[in-house]
């Protein structure tokens, strides 16, 4: 499945990506901020397409105009995420690549995997996380529509061997269609 906004469209993953992949997630102001050490070869970023970009709902973010692989996004079913245990609930999990912060991208991919979670897969929550001190990923959530639910002191983030703050944030499927419902009017 492919889906498409107005400057990208989000694919399945592809072992092909693997260098645009280790491109961006090298860098040590990408993937530490969201939990997990950058990658150290492409082969690594190869292994991670194999197993974790997997997912059912998992996206390679591309650039439309470049075709260029940018960022990931995905929307991580029940079994796959420990935000919920219920299977009209996901969590949206997303990053991207350094060049291409501030250009209203990831809002924009955001939108798209809320529409899809809500309009094709029947969700009726989703769910969305950042750890302290990532503004950007905290903004992303706040420009979307996301509400606060909770802030956690201790969340272990294994892949760093550290443990956090997390907050926690969510959007229920009547929230969104209110939300959209008063943009179409305005």
């Amino acid at each position: 499945m492919t889906l498409q906004t107005e400057r990208l469209t989000l694919r399945r993953w592809e072992e092909t990506d693997a260098e645009s992949l280790y491109e961006y997630a090298s860098d040590p102001d990408v993937g530490p901020i969201a939990g997990w050490p950058p990658h150290k070869s492409i082969e690594e970023s190869r292994e991670v397409i194999r197993n974790v970009f997997c997912g059912e709902e998992c996206y390679a973010i591309c650039e439309k105009r470049s075709g260029k692989v940018i960022g990931a996004i995905e929307l991580k079913l029940n079994g796959h995420t420990d935000m919920t245990e219920q299977n009209d609930e996901c969590e949206l999990g997303y990053w991207l690549g350094k060049p291409f912060w501030g250009r209203g991208y990831m809002p924009e991919a955001a939108e798209e995997m809320l529409r899809h979670g809500f309009e094709d897969l029947g969700m009726n929550i989703i769910w969305c996380g950042y750890y302290d001190r990532n503004s950007k990923s905290e903004r992303v959530q706040e420009k979307v529509g996301f509400l606060y639910h909770h802030t956690c002191s201790e969340v272990p983030v294994p892949l760093m061997n550290e443990v956090r703050v997390g907050h926690t944030n969510y959007m229920t499927k009547e929230q969104w269609e209110k939300r959209h419902t008063k943009a179409e009017k305005e």
